[in-house]
């Protein structure tokens, strides 16, 4: 008698069998032509992905120098604070810390908000090159007459990464109004 296990794992071993199986039966008439894109490699090379990082940099470079003065100009006036603590009054010292908490406080919102906003900005000009690449990516499938072209995968050997292929047509000046 069988158990649960051995029935399980005899049905999760024939699942890929069986998707072999379908792929190859058209196969057989016709090869199927598969491509792959790696998005992260796309996103980190291509010359409209260094541009838009470059862009972003250039306009929140002023912000977050500001944010790191304010602070090392906090960290020095903690470090004030503890230097001259033993010689304070309690009230005084209370005082200070107590500004101290709250321009730390501060400091932590304009963090956030900071984040918030260059999140924002970034997700706003990728998009523009996500959706050039997969402008990019259709051409080349209708061109090539592909059957498929995945991002996401485990593994992918050399022979159907179109990564390349992608990133050079990207680097290619678009077109005005495209």
């Amino acid at each position: 008698m069988k158990t649960i296990a051995q029935t399980w794992l005899l049905k999760t071993a024939l699942v890929p069998v069986a998707l072999l199986a379908a792929l190859a039966g058209p196969a057989s008439a016709q090869e199927l032509k598969i491509g792959y894109v790696n998005s992260e490699r796309v996103l980190r090379e291509a010359i409209p992905a260094k541009a838009a990082q470059a862009k972003l940099e250039t306009e929140f470079s002023k912000r977050e120098k500001e944010l790191n003065d304010a602070a090392a100009k906090l960290k020095s006036a903690a470090d004030k604070l503890e230097k001259d603590a033993p010689t304070l009054s309690e009230t005084e010292r209370n005082r200070r810390q107590r500004e101290l908490v709250e321009q730390d406080r501060d400091m932590q919102r304009k963090r956030r908000e900071f984040q918030e906003d260059l999140n924002q900005r970034r997700n706003e000009e990728l998009a523009g090159v996500v959706e050039r690449a997969n402008r990019v990516i259709k051409q080349i499938f209708d061109a090539e007459k592909y059957d498929l072209i995945l991002q996401e995968v485990v593994f992918a050997g050399p022979r159907v990464d179109i990564t390349e292929k992608v990133i050079k047509i990207l680097n290619v000046p678009a077109a005005p109004g495209k």
